[in-house]
């Protein structure tokens, strides 16, 4: 972040698209995705791979006990009792090529899949991001547009389940969309398709009784499917699909309230 410049990194053992991908206790895992490679087993994995801190290279873990699935998202489990952590795996598409409601905690050693409390509706391709109360939110996706929250009844006893709440609908559907907390504690969704075309446009969910979204600046570029974190106060939106795949990367300053685009000539960002 310091320099603005790219990296490259380790490549995945297997290749694929349309998967989770979360850190966990500082390493890096990557479950499920749809293998598109000629000559290899084509369709979604079960796989899950990690390539921990300070490592050269992917390792391959056990596969998911739940079975193949690709277009789910993937958030780290604030514990400390595994051997190597946990993550929660919501939504998703299965070998039938058909949207799902799971949500299963998903150990990293052995990789048993516990089912949890299923979204409200059936959902893959949509954006998810932890809350500071540990809560999960989500909004679009491939299904009903609407938003939703994992939280803890406000009444009963402690260990009362957690279940998961209708938020405000967006603006607009939003499929293949990604999202991130920020820094003031607003839900953010980026992009995405919409009745057939891809966006540029953002918008950020207040949380709270007054719940409500309002709209944030739009991004130079459309896009959808795409890699998306919040860094130091700071949106990464990178890569995307469309024809052909995006190779661009833009930043969102909060501070600044604009985006930053990338440049393919110099490897770095400016803004425009």
């Amino acid at each position: 972040m310091a320099t603005m410049r790219w990296k490259a990194m380790s490549a995945l053992l297997c290749t694929r698209r349309g998967h989770a991908c979360s850190t966990v206790r500082g390493a890096l895992v990557v479950p499920g995705g749809f293998v598109p490679r000629v000559g290899l087993p084509q369709g979604p994995t079960s796989r899950v791979e990690m390539l921990s801190k300070g490592a050269r290279a992917f390792v391959e873990l056990p596969p998911l006990s739940c079975g193949a699935t690709y277009g789910a998202a993937v958030i780290a489990v604030d514990e400390s009792r595994s051997a190597s952590g946990q993550v929660l795996l919501l939504g998703g598409r299965n070998k039938d090529d058909t949207s799902t409601s799971p949500m299963r905690l998903v150990d990293l050693v052995t990789g048993i899949s516990t089912p949890q409390a299923d979204l409200l509706n059936v959902r893959s391709y949509f954006a998810a991001a932890r809350l500071p109360d540990r809560g999960i939110i989500r909004a679009g996706g491939i299904g009903p547009a609407t938003v939703e929250m994992l939280e803890r009844p406000m009444q009963g006893a402690l260990d009362a389940a957690w279940m998961w709440r209708r938020l405000p609908a967006m603006s607009v559907r939003r499929s293949g969309c990604s999202g991130c907390m920020l820094s003031d504690g607003r839900f953010a969704v980026l992009g995405g398709y919409s009745t057939g075309a891809c966006m540029s446009s953002c918008e950020a969910l207040t949380l709270g009784d007054d719940g409500h979204w309002s709209p944030l600046p739009q991004m130079h570029d459309t896009q959808a499917y795409y890699a998306c974190a919040a860094v130091a106060g700071c949106i990464i939106v990178a890569g995307g699909g469309g024809y052909p795949p995006r190779k661009t990367a833009e930043v969102y300053d909060e501070v600044l309230g604009r985006w930053l685009h990338d440049s393919p000539h110099d490897g770095g960002l400016s803004i425009i």
